[in-house]
């Protein structure tokens, strides 16, 4: 037990200079599944809502030979610096968000295999299917690579691995290691955070699970310590039958997980305040969405957009600087038609 304890001490320290962003499912009652996450960055990330509907044609932007494809279902989707889809859902009710993962490692640019730019990835999912095990069935024989380029305004490379859930339940993991696409698929597979890979998050998962949380939980901002609160909370909460409860207690741990607004860490200067946060009903079909600077949250329900190929529009919802312009209740009426911004590609 020393000598685990000293590892587990180890890991939690490779953690430090870690990005902070935290995604757990909740199992309710009825079948309710609901998915939580903070987003969370050192700067505005110029995050709007957007709805995109059936058949718009898309290029994986990563040059000559791009993977392309006509989006087969609608989804809301929030952006990032307006270059790309970084959290979402479908109207199947497919849920994908995107968090920071410094180890990532994606495979070397060739001009011969077909290719897809990081920043539409999340997209590419919602787009093509209804559930994660299509998803995972497609995906897992590599059809085709994954590439990155810089950050926005920043020199270094946009790392960041995927996740989904579905109305069932059900959970994957996609992640780049050494180059080769890993997928953790498993309706058990909850909770992620960042670094480090998942698989070393399950092992962190075990070891709080033999202290139990009612005894202790760490209460830091780092990466390790989210992981610990998000998995002990979001399975200790009620199972409400009243959605309304489920949806307030999902919301509650989500917050119990967010780093503090404007909070600074000198020696660890990549732990970055919560910016927002997104909770998606998967069974109602509402995606509900939080900025640290607003005093209330809003939803889209998905059952009121049109989505149709033919009728249906790119439309967005402008948040505003940080994220700051105030809406209420359901927010599908205040959504402007938009031409849809450019995913950035290499």
């Amino acid at each position: 037990m020393k000598m685990f304890t000293l590892s587990l001490f180890a890991f939690t320290l490779s953690l430090q200079s870690s990005l902070a962003c935290t995604r757990a499912v909740y199992f309710g009652a009825n079948k309710d599944i609901i998915t939580a996450r903070t987003m969370d960055w050192k700067a505005d990330i110029q995050t709007n809502l957007w709805i995109f509907p059936q058949g718009m044609k898309r290029n994986g932007v990563a040059g000559p030979n791009s993977v392309e494809w006509t989006s087969k279902y609608g989804s809301v989707i929030a952006s990032g610096y307006e270059v790309g889809t970084t959290d979402g859902m479908n109207e199947k009710g497919l849920v994908a968000n995107i968090l920071w993962l410094v180890e990532s490692e994606y495979p070397k640019f060739e001009k011969s295999r077909p290719a897809m730019a990081v920043s539409i990835w999340g997209q590419y999912v919602l787009d093509n299917f209804s559930t994660v095990k299509e998803a995972v069935k497609a995906l897992k024989s590599e059809p085709f690579i994954v590439v990155t380029d810089n950050v926005p305004g920043e020199n270094r490379l946009a790392t960041v691995h995927l996740s989904l859930s579905d109305a069932s339940g059900d959970s994957a993991i996609f992640e780049y290691v050494k180059g080769k696409l890993v997928i953790h698929h498993d309706r058990k597979y909850q909770v992620m955070t960042n670094s480090p890979i998942f698989e070393k998050q399950l092992a962190l998962e075990e070891y709080w699970k033999e202290i139990g949380g009612t005894t202790m939980l760490p209460g830091t901002n780092r990466s390790a310590d989210r992981f610990a609160r998000a998995s002990f909370y979001i399975n200790s909460i009620p199972k409400s039958k009243d959605p309304v409860v489920a949806l307030a207690s999902v919301f509650s741990v989500i917050r119990n997980v967010s780093v503090p607004y404007g909070i600074t860490t000198p020696d660890q200067p990549n732990i970055s305040s919560t910016r927002w946060r997104s909770v998606a009903d998967h069974s109602r079909l509402m995606y509900f969405f939080e900025s640290a600077l607003t005093p209330n949250t809003f939803w889209v329900n998905l059952k009121e957009v049109d989505f149709s190929s033919k009728t249906g529009k790119v439309m967005k919802l402008d948040l505003g600087k940080d994220q700051r312009n105030v809406y209420s209740g359901n927010a599908v009426k205040d959504f402007k038609i938009s031409e849809p911004f450019k995913f950035l590609g290499l």
